[in-house]
């Protein structure tokens, strides 16, 4: 079953947005665009947040896809998100690892740092990617579960 994915962006990130929509859609996946809906200055918190409640409400069954200008506004805002795991990729190694390893459930990417095919690519090798559920990475998983725990 395809995971329902969350997409968000800022003006910086707004037309990497509306591409990978497209994509996704005609891949099979169902997209809820979090906006926004033109590439009008906007603030990115705004729309981090909106994916990141989305995400954090429906832990097991979505993902969130996240553009900025360099991926690290919108994660940093993600992060703040109890059960969010945000991050900022470049590259599709690291897309691929953060799943495997993380359990991550947001993807976050800068359209000022990379291309569209990149870009492309670095979705596929996150969605691609299953977390190795079990032993050293759900033990981190869990630790990283614990530090928001203890969260005010």
């Amino acid at each position: 079953m395809k995971r329902v994915i969350f997409i968000g962006a800022d003006s910086a990130g707004y037309d990497y947005k509306e591409h990978l929509k497209a994509k996704l859609i005609a891949e099979g996946y169902e997209v809820k665009d979090m906006g926004p809906d033109s590439s009008a200055s906007c603030h990115y918190p705004v729309y981090a947040s909106l994916v990141s409640e989305a995400v954090q409400k429906t832990p097991d069954t979505a993902y969130g896809i996240l553009i900025c200008g360099t991926g690290i506004g919108m994660s940093m805002c993600a992060n703040k998100y109890n059960g969010v795991r945000a991050a900022v990729c470049s590259d599709t190694f690291s897309a691929r690892m953060t799943r495997v390893h993380n359990n991550a459930n947001v993807l976050c990417m800068g359209a000022r740092v990379i291309g569209i095919c990149l870009a492309e690519d670095i979705l596929d090798a996150f969605l691609g990617a299953e977390f190795e559920d079990g032993g050293r990475h759900r033990q981190r998983v869990d630790m990283m579960t614990d530090i928001e725990k203890k969260q005010i």
